[in-house]
């Protein structure tokens, strides 16, 4: 159908549409005149009730519907004029996918809808469609779709199942019938955000915190870190996605200005620090203070732990050849702090070797780097020994594997490999006794290693960080895994789970009385 438009009539009502292409060229000029911008005033730009809000009578081929392109649609990117780069009154046209400011007949949406003869466009703040250059709202259910793409709602009936084993039965399909399992989706990596991708899988598969955001409507005065990070998750576990991936150019953009460029879209950096300085901020974001239990993040990450200090003296007589003697000094400080998550050292590897030792990959036993946490194994710092224990467990304990090293000229990592189980890892031994009666027993949910192509350093050009998480399952042979890695999604084997260099693992205290899979013990 040709385009039209509509002038006003003298007294204010619409006048009778007339065919664009019935238009001589003086006042075809005239319109696209009329439709320009004037810099100078942006209030006119941003003004909509210049323009009829319903017309006396609209026809159903009137709405342009069968013109929606839902291909071109994608609303993961920053919600900015094409134009103007204002992120005020933006508009998307459904027919080719760019965003503009405004509707009136001096906006940027306007003039693109004389030009390009593209009529429907929806209101990425309300979700109202409208049909332009007559400006009238278009309500149609074949919409409804759209609509949950660009906001999605849940329910707490919707996201009740989304950790048990149902959620796996119910694969969602895209426009190109592709399935794909809602919440484990491809991350777009826009050029080397791959370290964030993996910590924004694994917090977002923590259900507290997932269900939280899924089920948030955050319109107030919340920062926009937190709106942005909560309408990604939403994104993440859409079962009505056009596309079976997500781009997070939109929530990273933020952390850019959120950080002051610390962590940035074309740089490689740390996923330690970045889960560190989001888990910081997302507690500030929720209203959290320094008291416990204050936010999301408190009530699910935080842990307390007691550090003991002792001074050590060296006495050492400076006229004998005898060898110094080394005291420890009887007071003992101790203090109880909180974490977020646990830090863990990896024993060094061997200095030397034969032939034969290098192909021979060193491995230790999640026990051996968690007893650093059982209260009697110390570690000397700065003159002092120090002696750790647990004095109260989180919900989720975020484990960090020190991979890294750095020294005067490179990064260095650590290739050792760590054994753990999947289920039932005991973390009794590192926490205090405790009359609370919650199990000291966690499930593994989130697994995120390294792999470094060109050596033992983490360069730039050939870093590849991975994700495991676990689908919802009880364990055993039924349960699912799947690895992650940028827009990579597989179902991983669960026994290749523990041959990667481990960085980053999220544990799940297991319900007293819940069943699961058998305790493996680390070395099986």
């Amino acid at each position: 159908m040709p385009p039209t438009t509509r002038a006003p009539s003298q007294d204010g009502r619409p006048a009778k549409r007339t065919r664009l292409s019935s238009l001589s060229s003086d006042e075809m000029a005239e319109q696209v005149a009329t439709a320009r911008v004037d810099h100078d005033d942006e209030q006119e730009d941003l003004e909509d009730d210049e323009l009829p809000q319903q017309p006396t009578e609209v026809r159903a081929s009137d709405l342009y519907l069968d013109t929606i392109n839902r291909a071109v649609l994608d609303f993961d990117f920053e919600k900015v004029c094409s134009v103007s780069l204002t992120n005020i009154n933006i508009y998307g046209c459904l027919v080719c996918g760019k965003y503009f400011q405004g509707r009136g007949r001096s906006s940027y949406a306007y003039s693109h809808s004389i030009h390009e003869d593209h009529h429907v466009f929806i209101n990425l703040q309300t979700a109202q469609v409208y049909v332009l250059p007559d400006g009238y709202p278009v309500s149609d259910p074949s919409l409804d779709d759209i609509a949950f793409v660009l906001s999605p709602c849940f329910t707490p009936a919707s996201t009740a199942n989304l950790s048990s084993p149902l959620h796996l039965t119910k694969p969602s399909y895209d426009l190109n019938n592709k399935a794909y399992l809602p919440g484990y989706v491809g991350l777009n990596n826009i050029k080397r955000n791959d370290h964030m991708n993996v910590i924004i899988h694994s917090l977002l598969h923590v259900p507290p915190l997932r269900d939280y955001l899924l089920l948030s409507d955050f319109r107030g005065k919340e920062s926009e870190l937190l709106k942005r990070f909560a309408a990604l998750a939403k994104k993440m576990w859409n079962p009505r996605l056009f596309k079976s991936q997500v781009s997070p150019h939109e929530f990273l953009q933020e952390v850019n200005r959120a950080s002051a460029g610390k962590f940035r879209l074309e740089q490689q950096g740390d996923p330690i620090e970045f889960l560190g300085w989001l888990l910081n901020r997302l507690h500030k974001d929720t209203g959290g203070t320094k008291r416990q239990n204050s936010s999301i993040i408190f009530t699910t990450f935080q842990g307390e732990l007691r550090v003991e200090n002792q001074q050590v003296l060296v006495r050492s007589d400076a006229s004998s050849n005898e060898k110094p003697r080394f005291d420890i000094a009887r007071d003992i400080k101790s203090t109880v702090s909180p974490f977020l998550f646990l830090a863990v050292d990896l024993p060094p590897p061997p200095l030397f070797q034969d032939a034969v030792e290098k192909n021979i990959i060193p491995q230790t036993s999640i026990h051996s780097v968690l007893a650093k946490f059982d209260g009697v194994t110390t570690q000397e710092s700065t003159g002092q020994l120090r002696r750790y224990k647990c004095q109260g467990l989180p919900p989720y304990i975020i484990v960090h594997f020190k991979r890294f090293t750095k020294n005067i000229f490179v990064e260095e990592k650590n290739p050792t490999i760590v054994n753990f189980p999947l289920r039932g890892l005991d973390f009794g031994g590192y926490v205090d006794a405790s009359t609370s009666g919650e199990s000291p027993v966690y499930d593994l949910i989130a697994n995120v290693t390294h792999e470094s192509v060109a050596g033992t350093t983490r360069d730039k050009e050939s870093t590849v960080w991975k994700a495991h998480l676990r689908a919802a399952g009880g364990g055993g042979e039924n349960e699912k895994w799947f690895m992650i890695q940028d827009l990579i999604v597989e179902e991983a084997r669960k026994e290749m789970i523990f041959l990667g260099e481990t960085v980053l693992q999220i544990w799940e205290r297991r319900l007293n009385g819940s069943g699961g899979a058998r305790s493996m013990d680390v070395d099986e």
